[in-house]
């Protein structure tokens, strides 16, 4: 039985993650921060198939004796801030939560003096402005947020290990990847949720930023394989994972709400400008070839079937939430 240790395992890709490493036969540990209160909402229903242990990314021997717990063979490095609002709002944190944090992660597995594969969750929001279109494995990078500037530390830092003490390290360059499982804070579940309270007689508007910026969005449960694939390689590259399609804010909006029955969105739609970026990123679509080529791997959830999932989730949630009200 082979073990694996996710950071991050309580977000959306760490749930994910772990129920496919789990029917893969993996032992699973995850790594979350104590905290007066657990966040277990996404991994409740697999507490007692996986391993818990506290450890915090800024704690360098946390983390060494986290690795040591584990004895993993595969690590998978998802923690990280990664709302790109917040980092406008809180840089140095992010500085230390998204990029120092791989650092110290690498280091306590390389001082772990055993074979271990390691991986890191990298973004396309590191191509920011972009050089050409669509973007991939050898696009410049030109991140426009402190946290695309945070995962391009990680990003380097990440090359740097493999290179200097031969370590199977890579980085998965992965574009937007969204599921029910996301937090309200991202726009696309922000967006499903207000459909679904505005459906359901809940909620009058939905307020938000630039419906112009274009992004490459894709199903999460998708792009978990595209990890554990990388690992499983006779050697560590990176890989871009994405669909090779692009749509806009204002797409997301009318599939979202076409599919709750509401054909005249705009009477439910406002700008506001605190929601636009201090530097926007206005369009990311990656391409994809080399994983489709050396992994094998492609997506199978297009973007209206994404839309449609995230929706329905949101409408049988907020429905429930009545119900229990009642």
């Amino acid at each position: 039985m082979l073990n694996a240790l996710i950071t991050g395992i309580t977000g959306q890709d760490g749930s994910y993650l772990a129920e496919f490493l789990l029917q893969k036969g993996y032992r699973v540990y995850g790594l979350v921060r104590r905290a007066s209160i657990f966040n277990d909402g996404r991994i409740r229903h697999l507490l007692d198939q996986i391993e818990i242990i506290d450890a915090d990314l800024l704690d360098q021997v946390s983390l060494i004796q986290a690795v040591r717990q584990a004895q993993p063979d595969e690590v998978y490095n998802l923690a990280a801030m990664s709302f790109v609002a917040t980092s406008f709002q809180q840089p140095v944190a992010t500085g230390e939560y998204t990029a120092l944090s791989v650092a110290r992660m690498l280091e306590a597995v390389r001082l772990a003096d055993r074979p271990i594969r390691f991986y890191q969750a990298s973004t396309s929001e590191m191509f920011g402005k972009v050089q050409t279109i669509p973007q991939n494995e050898h696009t410049p990078f030109y991140p426009r947020s402190p946290y695309g500037v945070a995962k391009l530390y990680g990003h380097w830092m990440t090359t740097n290990f493999r290179e200097s003490y031969n370590m199977f390290a890579c980085s998965g360059i992965f574009f937007n990847h969204e599921s029910p499982r996301r937090g309200l804070e991202f726009v696309t579940r922000k967006i499903s949720h207000a459909v679904a309270r505005i459906k359901l007689g809940l909620q009058e508007k939905l307020v938000l930023g630039n419906l112009e910026a274009r992004r490459d969005w894709g199903f999460a449960g998708d792009y978990i394989e595209a990890m554990w694939l990388m690992l499983q390689q006779d050697k560590p590259e990176d890989f871009v994972i994405a669909t090779g399609t692009t749509h806009s804010v204002q797409d997301f909006v009318i599939a979202a709400f076409a599919h709750a029955g509401i054909a005249d969105w705009q009477k439910y739609v406002e700008i506001d400008p605190r929601f636009f970026r201090p530097a926007e990123v206005d369009q990311l679509i990656g391409d994809a070839s080399k994983a489709r080529q050396q992994l094998g791997w492609q997506p199978r959830v297009t973007f209206e079937e994404l839309v449609r999932m995230m929706v329905e989730s949101d409408l049988q949630q907020v429905a429930s939430q009545v119900a229990r009200r009642k």
